[in-house]
């Protein structure tokens, strides 16, 4: 395909794609530029040709079309929390303009716009007694955590956020708009939910609400030296608890911050996170074995409003550089157990935090709609992150390399794709990953039907066959 000329691109056809939107186009050096490539993971940073800050779906289609003709590879952004590839020289769509959300009681659903934060679907929700499969932190965009497949605080009774979608609004690659749903555009529609952005800029969602308006739930906070109590504690009691029962544990050094309750400030901490669906009597008694491991910092489990659900992880809303690795693991045993004790408890002065999150449930079960995310028979999910300093990058990547081989006895193979962001996990073997052999194979097949030339690949690419 032939390229372009920068200069005539510059003088006249940007200035024609800018008076068809709706939206803004950015040149780089103009103002509003670099807010709009602005990731929340830093580790990456986009320079791209062309920024289109899209207001609507007619914006986002001239856009793409743009690019096609033009010959630039095509990138979408909301919040920059999955991003995994800086966009550049690409054309950089921006969607967090597009932040519509609109619950419709009569069916339980939620129409999400491309640019909307789950805490707006919470909020929105909650009005009507309603709650979105959202994930730990509601600050993510809820669009492409859905797509990522979803692994929230009430996965283990209800499945993955993707197996909630009703219908998709999305641009395909060659500029169409088109509607997904498991009656129209079936193979798109299975596609997208675990593709991601590799089949097209999904625009909006249409998404089921659950009839939940309060859970039993918050953290359990031990100090650093209860590590191996806690954790063997855990590893026996998790595969125990019924499905309305979703829970992590994390060890994670806090900083010595005014902004950190006083109890675990400037303390290396476990902190198990519990979320229970049931009354507070139920939940009290499932969880009393791991109130029983030891004096707690910090005590936050109780009755609460499911508004209040980010509350639970405590996931910092901060921008930040970091890297990361996960895996699935087939079990904790005791000897798992101690294996990774030995890279993450306090006295290995760890160059990274650790989260395990049980898995397991609803999880494991095909949903009612398939899609390309797959299920998985891993009982708990590792994941290691650490917040990227320059000076240290080499030893942190080599010390997270170093736990995952160790973990490798353990180890399904499988690796979800919402915990690949940052530049860390995008070789096509770690894409691969996320996929089982029948479906890797299928998304290549139907990536080359909507995406034969690889436009759409400034992202964890599935390239087409």
């Amino acid at each position: 395909m032939l390229g372009y000329d920068e200069t005539i691109m510059r003088a006249a056809d940007v200035e024609k794609l800018s008076a068809q939107l709706s939206g803004q186009a950015f040149l780089p050096g103009e103002s509003g530029y670099d807010d709009e490539c602005a990731c929340f993971e830093q580790s990456v940073e986009h320079h791209p040709l062309l920024v289109v800050a899209a207001a609507d779906q007619a914006d986002v289609a001239a856009a793409v079309l743009f690019a096609a003709a033009h010959n630039l590879p095509v990138a979408v952004q909301a919040t920059g929390h999955g991003v995994a590839l800086p966009a550049d020289g690409a054309l950089l769509v921006s969607t967090r303009r597009m932040t519509e959300v609109r619950v419709d009681i009569m069916s339980a659903t939620a129409l999400v716009g491309a640019g909307a934060q789950w805490t707006q679907v919470i909020d929105e929700a909650a009005r009507h007694g309603l709650a979105p499969l959202n994930g730990s932190a509601p600050f993510v965009g809820a669009v492409g955590y859905t797509l990522g497949g979803g692994i929230g605080v009430l996965s283990r009774r209800y499945g993955y956020a993707a197996d909630h979608v009703r219908r998709l609004e999305v641009v395909t690659p060659d500029g169409t708009p088109r509607t997904a749903s498991a009656e129209e555009n079936p193979d798109l529609f299975w596609a997208l939910r675990g593709g991601r952005a590799n089949f097209g800029i999904v625009t909006a969602m249409v998404i089921d609400l659950l009839p939940v308006t309060k859970l039993y739930g918050g953290g359990l906070y031990f100090a650093g030296e209860l590590t191996r109590d806690v954790l063997h504690a855990y590893r026996t009691w998790a595969p125990r608890v019924p499905d309305e029962m979703t829970t992590s544990v994390a060890l994670f050094p806090y900083p010595d911050e005014p902004s950190i309750p006083e109890p675990i400030r400037g303390r290396f901490t476990v902190h198990v996170r519990v979320a229970y669906l049931g009354e507070a009597g139920e939940g009290a008694e499932l969880v009393r074995p791991l109130r029983d491991v030891g004096e707690r910092l910090l005590d936050t489990v109780g009755m609460m409003p499911y508004s209040d659900v980010g509350s639970i992880h405590g996931d910092i809303p901060e921008p930040a550089p970091t890297c990361n690795q996960s895996t699935h693991l087939r079990e904790l045993d005791r000897e798992a157990m101690e294996t990774l004790l030995a890279f993450a408890e306090p006295a290995a002065d760890p160059l990274f935090a650790v989260e395990i999150r049980h898995l397991g449930g609803a999880l494991a079960r095909q949903p009612t709609s398939p899609s390309a995310v797959p299920r998985t028979n891993a009982a708990f999910q590792l994941y290691a992150v650490s917040m990227l300093l320059p000076e240290q990058e080499a030893n942190i990547h080599a010390a997270q390399g170093n736990l995952m081989k160790a973990m490798a006895p353990w180890d399904t193979g499988r690796k979800a794709l919402n915990f690949l962001s940052g530049t860390t996990n995008t070789s096509i073997e770690a894409v691969r990953r996320a996929y089982d052999d029948e479906s890797y194979q299928r998304l290549r097949e139907l990536k080359t039907v909507y995406d034969p030339y690889n436009r759409f690949r400034v992202n964890h690419n599935i390239p087409p066959l």
